[in-house]
């Protein structure tokens, strides 16, 4: 089965009050379509990393009370987990899906990542379009930026410098996005922004070397 798209009903779902009854909407309505995504792209995914890359959907086991804000599923070479490395995400807030490559505050090495990244600064900026955004806080939809609009040497710093520092870059789609309903089209795109963010994955990896 190939990805369909997304639709205004799963946006929808994080309108839903409650706990359960927005996760039961999340299970329903999201994450099959995630397991579906992973069919598409994960071949692709696996040759451009040069191995074996793990879907991690997320569960928000954790919460006890507020609903989550977002959803996501992660591809990581760690089949264990994704949060202690660099990895890819696919996922929703209420009116955007997004794709990125994450470093999340949770990354042991950040430090030295950071610094890599900041080293190869010039590549980056010629690297990555125009049309992609930054984000400093996977947490929060309002984090992110277009990268024409941020000063990329201190987003950079701050993710080297600061505890809860992040980075996170790669692209944003609203809800209105037509090519949302497209699921052919969307995944092109996906595999195309992987691909563009690809050698910096790489790049980073080798601070943990």
């Amino acid at each position: 089965m190939s990805f369909k798209g997304f639709t205004k009903h799963d946006f929808n779902a994080f309108q839903i009050e409650g706990l359960d009854a927005r996760m039961e909407a999340i299970q329903d309505r999201i994450q099959p379509k995630f397991a579906t995504i992973s069919e598409d792209i994960k071949s692709d995914l696996k040759i451009l990393a040069g191995n074996e890359m793990y879907l991690h959907i997320a569960r928000h086991a954790r919460r006890t009370k507020n609903p989550p804000v977002d959803t996501w599923m992660a591809f990581s070479h760690n089949k264990r987990g994704y949060k202690m490395h660099p990895h890819f995400q696919i996922g929703l807030f209420d009116d955007h899906v997004f794709v990125w490559l994450a470093y999340i505050y949770e990354l042991p090495g950040k430090p030295q990542m950071a610094s890599l990244l900041l080293d190869h600064m010039n590549e980056l900026q010629t690297t990555i379009p125009d049309s992609y955004w930054i984000s400093t806080d996977h947490t929060k939809k309002t984090a992110s930026q277009p990268i024409t609009e941020i000063e990329l040497d201190k987003v950079l710093t701050r993710f080297r410098d600061v505890k809860k520092g992040e980075f996170l870059v790669g692209r944003h789609f609203t809800s209105d996005d037509p090519l949302l309903q497209d699921g052919k089209h969307f995944i092109q795109e996906v595999k195309k922004t992987f691909e563009t963010l690809m050698p910096f994955y790489h790049l980073s990896l080798q601070a943990t070397k």
